[in-house]
């Protein structure tokens, strides 16, 4: 039975973020309540190894984040992106624009995560 329960939670968590367009954090922990009080877990101990999941996630990805998000500002501020990019349109031609914008994004988004990049690289466009 605890098997089919997880199972049956994973479908609600698909449905919950796909149709309902519930917000993934809130569409977990929706579906890890659920889950946790269907599998006779008392509530007490339910919401500890939530909290006890949750912290050791964001503890080993916290640090990345912030330095990711460092390392933006300080491409941002210094101008470099602007800078990879025009190198860029002058080494490959305005016709190939494209592929210069291409290379900046790939070049500028190595370090970075997505939304840092796509706000760094959003002005150049």
């Amino acid at each position: 039975m605890p098997l089919l329960i997880t199972i049956l939670g994973l479908i609600v968590l698909i449905l919950l973020i796909s149709y309902v367009r519930l917000h993934t954090f809130l569409a977990f922990l929706v579906v890890s309540l659920g889950v946790g009080l269907l599998l006779g877990m008392p509530p007490t101990l339910l919401l500890g190894a939530i909290q006890t999941g949750i912290g050791s996630t964001l503890g080993s990805v916290l640090s990345i984040i912030a330095l990711g998000a460092m390392l933006g500002k300080l491409v941002a501020q210094s101008g470099a992106a602007q800078r990879i990019a025009t190198s860029m349109m002058t080494l490959v031609g305005v016709k190939n624009v494209r592929w210069a914008f291409l290379v900046t994004g790939f070049i500028v988004g190595l370090p970075l995560f997505y939304s840092v990049g796509f706000l760094l690289l959003a002005p150049l466009a």
